[in-house]
């Protein structure tokens, strides 16, 4: 895999991980009340928000990486 199509790849999931991140605090009726004290879309939001967003910080971290390197 060249490193181009790598980064592209970590961008695009960099991009997905901060959107699913937004998508779990959209409010939504559910039975369960998040920590945020309301019905959000995902129960265990904010924990799940703060997840999607530290990985799609470590994807932003390994792409930094892989464009840094020399070819």
């Amino acid at each position: 895999m060249s490193r181009q199509t790598l980064s592209t790849l970590l961008l695009a999931g960099i991009f997905l991980f901060v959107t699913l991140a937004l998508v779990t605090l959209i409010p939504h009726e559910n039975k369960m009340v998040s920590d945020l004290g309301y019905h959000t879309l995902c129960p265990f939001a904010p924990y799940s928000t703060l997840s999607l967003l530290f990985l799609a910080g470590l994807a932003w971290g390994v792409r930094q990486h892989v464009e840094s390197q020399q070819a």
